[in-house]
Formats: structure tokens, C-alpha cells, sequence
């Protein structure tokens, strides 16, 4: 029976001797050392960390040796192991940290430029007018009503009581729809106020009714300074049991001073509409100069011509007529109405000077108005 061989020499296996564990140390540092990228310090660390690398061969080779040798060797594996452990994580925060300082000066952004060639929008003055005069009757209680702009000569002319021989009806006025055959009208016009749509809303909504209807509006005038063939109106209509005159003036003060100012006195005086009786129209106070500009010796007035009065719409009773036409019992229902040019509104309050500029889509007009709501 042989004795043990205590005088083996760890060194005769060759991968596990100091110098080659030196050598395939040096090595795999140098490899990932050199490794530029992150592909190849993945090179780096499958070969010389990997299952297949000389390191973690020469480790496998340590059950081969005497119980007495395996615990140097082993100390001099798991140093090397180590070392290149050390070394790669070393070298993944070095090249992470190079990735991100490249980002900042590759990737920076100069703030002192301009970040955007086109200019901010904004939304047309007549749309957001048209919206704020809408809140000011819906914080009385007032509902949003809307109608087609192409409509049939019932609703635009003969429901309002406009007789067959009124000149609204006529071509200078009206914008007709022809027959496709060409053979005269067809019934249909664009429509020339708002109006229409409250006739809609007296057929169609229950008793009582309090509306207001915005929207675009035709007719034949020329275009200048203060006139437009395509406009927009916002017309109100009340109709309920026992209104009077005195709910229709409380109703337009009210607007006045939402839209003006407080303390703006209005006034009404007689005039006529086919769909309205009694009639008037709305002046109210100059919002600028409060009537001072009447006054001898004061400054004049440019908004109201020092007459200390801005004439703002019309309104008046709903005619018997209209009523009956809609299936409305005159004795019973009243009703008021009243309506205002949304241009001519936008006019007054902001001083603009000329119709056309609305119209004109140049978007320094748009932009002066920002996007106020």
C-alpha cells in the first residue's frame, strides 16, 4: 500500500502555477483596458470571465491537487478573479460616464434661440366675443340655440311676418339659392339674421323659452368701412307669461354692463321691425366719455362723435303675428327680442375702426387679441 504523496508540487499543473495565473491576469486587465465601447468590453468579459475563459479553466483545475495545495491556489485564482471583477466594473463606469459627457455636448440644446419659427395662434376676436355676449344671457338663464345658414323662406321671412312685397325679400337685399335647373328660386336663401332660429326654437322647445342664437349672417351690402356682406349676429328671445317692455330693459342693461361697464345708462326709442311691435332701438351711454363730451367746452369724443349716445341694436315685443305663426296663443304667451351685430360689438368695445379688418385674416389683427376667452 503506497503513502500519500505529500510532496506534490502544485506548480507541475501549469495553469495553476503563479506565473501563468500572473500572465492570464495581465492579460485579461490589458483586454479590458483596451476595450473602447461597450461591445467590446462585452468581448472582453465573455473572454476572459466567461465559462470558457483561461481563468475559470485553471480554477476547475484545482480539484486535481492534494488537499493541502488547493488552499493556495485557491486564494491565488480568487485573487485573480478578482483583480479582473474589479477591472471590469471599473471600466463600464468609465465608459458610462464618457457615453453621458458626450450626450451633453452632443445632445445640448441652446436655449437662447428661437425654438419655434411659427408664432403662437390665437382665436378669432369675433369667435370669443360671440362666446363671452353668450355667457353673459346664460348667467340669466338664457339656452344656446343654432340653426342651418342656408334657409327656407318660411322661417327667414314669411314666419316673421315680412309681407311677399317687403324689399328684404328682394335680390338687392337677400342672397337666393337658385334651382339646379335654373329656373328661378328655389325657396332657399342664405339667411339674413338670426332670426330664423328662434322661429325653430318656438316650434320645436317647450313654454316658457329663453334663447340666444349666434351665428353667421348674409347679405347684398357692399363691403367698406362698416358694412360686410357675410356678418355675424347673436339675437335673444323671451317667451313666457307676462313679460313686458321692463324685462326686455333689464335684460339689455344687463349686457351693457357685462360687456361696458357698470353705471352705463341705456335708451330705447321707437323704430320698426316686421317681427317686433312695438319696436325700438338700443342706445346706451358712452362707455369712453359718460355723456361728458356733450357738455360746452369738453374734449370731443371720438367713439360716439360727442353725442354721448352708441346706438348697440334693436329689439322690441314680439309681434301677435309671429306668435300665432309658431303655434303660440298671443293671449296667454308675451315675448321680447332683441338683437346685436357681433362686429359692430367688437367695434365699440375695442375701437376697431374698420369692418374689414375681421375679415381680412391677417394675423396681426388675430394676434393683438391673444387668446382671451
Amino acid at each position: 500500500m503506497s503513502a500519500p504523496n505529500n510532496s506534490y508540487d502544485p506548480v507541475r499543473v501549469a495553469a495553476l502555477a503563479p506565473d501563468e495565473v500572473d500572465r492570464m491576469t495581465a492579460e485579461a486587465l490589458a483586454a479590458i483596458a483596451a476595450a473602447a465601447d461597450f461591445d467590446e468590453l462585452k468581448q472582453a468579459r465573455l473572454a476572459h470571465q466567461g465559462g470558457r475563459a483561461p481563468i475559470t479553466l485553471a480554477s476547475a483545475e484545482i480539484g486535481a491537487l492534494p488537499p493541502e495545495a488547493r488552499a493556495e491556489a485557491g486564494r491565488r485564482i480568487s485573487a485573480a478573479k478578482r483583480a479582473i471583477a474589479e477591472a471590469l466594473t471599473a471600466r463600464q463606469a468609465d465608459l458610462e460616464a464618457e457615453r453621458d459627457r458626450r450626450v451633453l455636448i452632443d445632445e445640448v440644446a441652446d436655449v437662447t434661440l428661437p425654438w419655434n419659427r411659427y408664432p403662437a395662434g390665437a382665436r378669432h376676436p369675433v369667435t370669443t366675443l360671440a362666446e363671452r355676449i353668450s355667457d353673459v344671457f346664460i348667467g340669466m338663464g338664457y339656452e344656446i340655440a343654432e340653426g342651418p345658414e342656408v334657409e327656407a323662406e318660411w322661417y327667414d321671412f314669411d314666419a316673421l311676418n315680412f309681407p311677399p312685397d317687403h324689399p328684404a325679400r328682394e335680390m338687392q337685399d337677400s342672397f337666393w339659392i337658385g334651382r339646379p335647373d335654373g329656373a328661378g328660386r328655389s325657396g332657399l336663401v342664405l339667411r339674413t339674421h338670426t332670426s330664423p332660429v328662434q322661429v325653430r326654437s318656438m316650434l320645436t322647445r317647450p313654454l316658457p323659452l329663453y334663447v340666444v342664437s349666434p351665428g353667421k349672417c348674409f347679405r347684398t351690402d357692399e363691403l367698406d368701412a362698416t358694412h360686410s356682406p357675410v356678418f355675424h349676429q347673436i339675437e335673444g328671445l323671451a317667451v313666457d307669461e307676462g313679460l313686458t317692455m321692463a324685462d326686455l330693459r333689464g335684460a339689455i342693461s344687463t349686457f351693457v354692463a357685462a360687456m361696458f361697464g357698470e353705471g352705463l345708462r341705456t335708451r330705447l326709442r321707437p323704430d320698426f321691425f316686421p317681427f317686433t311691435e312695438p319696436s325700438a332701438d338700443v342706445s346706451m351711454e358712452c362707455h369712453v366719455c359718460r355723456g361728458a363730451s356733450t357738455e360746452p367746452g369738453a374734449p370731443p369724443c371720438r367713439v360716439c362723435r360727442s353725442q354721448g349716445w352708441i346706438e348697440i341694436g334693436g329689439c322690441g315685443m314680439v309681434n301677435p303675428r309671429v306668435l300665432i305663426a309658431c303655434g303660440i296663443d298671443p293671449d296667454r304667451y308675451s315675448g321680447f327680442a332683441f338683437g346685436m351685430g357681433i362686429e359692430r360689438t367688437l367695434m365699440i368695445r375695442h375701437g376697431v375702426t374698420d369692418i374689414r379688418d375681421t375679415l381680412e385674416g391677417d394675423v396681426r389683427f388675430t394676434a393683438a387679441f391673444g387668446v382671451e376667452a
